[in-house]
């Protein structure tokens, strides 16, 4: 993109995104949870609808003016609707944290119990990690893998966790968890014993969104949360998707399934959101148009075939990887098991070589969050630059080369950014003009 008032106005700042851009540009990122925006994104995100307040939603908003933000917001509201089979969409949460908080707060009263997926395991710190405010306003029953070796989760488990407890919302979901989800079985559970069920899709939703990997709404759970930005490829926001047909959300209606539409409005704004940010809104309708095409479903696709395509070269070089390998975008390498180093460690090594990715816990890992005994990586940023299975060999020996000291960092540096350089990212250049 070409900036000509930054340059002018802040060249302190434009130089510091020039250096963001140059390291976009020439290192490789593994971090399953980002990836590149298009350039139509970040010129819809970069637009004067950032001046617009539009507290309410569409053809319901507090203040005038709101003839183009009602219009954009529809749009992405009815993409977001077809792209994932749902009768209703909320495109306002600012983040993914925030919409599953939206979530509880439209269904839970406070000290209600939630049945979730252990930090430890693959969850999400808005799992009801007890460093979070959710852990503090409601109960939170973990459940986990019945093998750490398959990454199998132990439904008969949580079924007596569901049946003992009694839980308002079974939650499927995770932010470290390489396997599938047996979303069939979940929603049986769930309605067992009465329970709402709530899939965070965060990670997923761009496969989901591109056909290659199931879709909870489909096996019949009322609400799906995601991120727009990880694998779906938008600005970093979020969407809440349900079924049923919102009623008027200024009016507070029973809590019941077929009022979850209204419920969760309300839970957005003014429950506990003010105005959303229309530009972001906007970025959101375009991410969301290109993640219909077929262009798009071939990358999900790809996205797969390359996380298993890194997954087996890591382990054919005598890598540990938690679940012994992947069904979707992202694995988790057991660091110590590996080369005998905390994740911290391999984080270090491997963003001075070009390579970014994030230390992870492991299963009930006996190490503290910040050291670590894993790192978490995956392929959804790489696919977007167009890499493929061959690409992903030489990533996987890069990785071990570095770990056990097989080549020069200085090597391997050059080596990372002339396949970076070779494969753009799609997000453009940063350069005054």
């Amino acid at each position: 993109m070409n900036y000509s008032a930054l340059p002018q106005g802040d060249p302190e700042v434009f130089r510091i995104l020039q250096g963001e851009y140059q390291r976009e540009h020439d290192g490789l990122e593994l971090i399953p949870s980002e990836n590149y925006v298009s350039e139509a994104v970040l010129e819809a995100l970069g637009t004067l609808m950032t001046n617009k307040y539009s507290e309410g939603t569409p053809g319901r908003r507090y203040y005038g003016g709101q003839t183009y933000t009602d219009q954009v917001e529809s749009l992405a509201i009815a993409r977001a609707k077809a792209l994932f089979n749902a009768d209703h969409a909320n495109v306002q949460p600012l983040s993914g944290a925030a919409a599953n908080l939206c979530v509880y707060a439209a269904w839970l009263e406070l000290g209600d119990t939630v049945l979730a997926m252990d930090l430890s395991h693959g969850g999400h710190l808005t799992h009801g990690a007890p460093v979070t405010f959710a852990a503090k306003a409601f109960k939170f029953i973990r459940y986990k893998m019945k093998d750490v070796e398959t990454g199998e989760i132990d439904y008969d488990h949580l079924e007596r966790l569901a049946l003992e407890h009694k839980p308002k919302i079974i939650l499927a979901g995770f932010s470290a968890y390489p396997r599938s989800i047996d979303y069939p079985r979940m929603k049986a559970i769930a309605d067992k014993v009465g329970a709402m069920a709530m899939a965070d899709m965060a990670h997923i939703a761009g496969l989901i969104a591109g056909k290659a990997l199931p879709n909870p709404l489909d096996a019949g759970f009322h609400v799906m949360t995601t991120t727009t930005h990880k694998t779906l490829r938008g600005p970093r926001g979020a969407v809440i998707l349900s079924r049923g047909t919102p009623g008027n959300p200024l009016r507070a209606p029973e809590k019941t399934l077929e009022n979850l539409p209204t419920l969760i409005d309300r839970a957005v704004f003014p429950g506990l959101q003010g105005g959303p940010h229309m530009n972001k809104v906007m970025a959101i309708a375009v991410a969301l148009k290109e993640a219909a095409t077929p262009a798009f479903r071939q990358y999900a696709r790809q996205v797969l075939a390359n996380a298993q395509a890194l997954a087996a070269q890591l382990m054919e070089r005598g890598c540990k990887l938690v679940t012994n390998g992947t069904d979707n975008h992202m694995m988790l390498l057991d660091t110590m098991a590996s080369f005998g180093k905390t994740g911290q460690e391999v984080q270090e090594l491997l963003d001075a070589v070009g390579m970014t990715l994030n230390k992870n816990a492991l299963p009930d890992d006996p190490l503290p969050p910040f050291k670590a005994s894993g790192v978490r990586l995956g392929t959804p940023a790489a696919t977007s630059r167009g890499m493929k299975e061959p690409e992903m060999e030489r990533v996987a020996g890069w990785i071990v080369d570095a770990c056990q000291g097989r080549a020069e960092p200085a090597q391997i540096a050059a080596q990372v950014k002339a396949l970076c350089n070779a494969f753009p990212s799609p997000s453009g250049k940063v350069q005054a003009g």
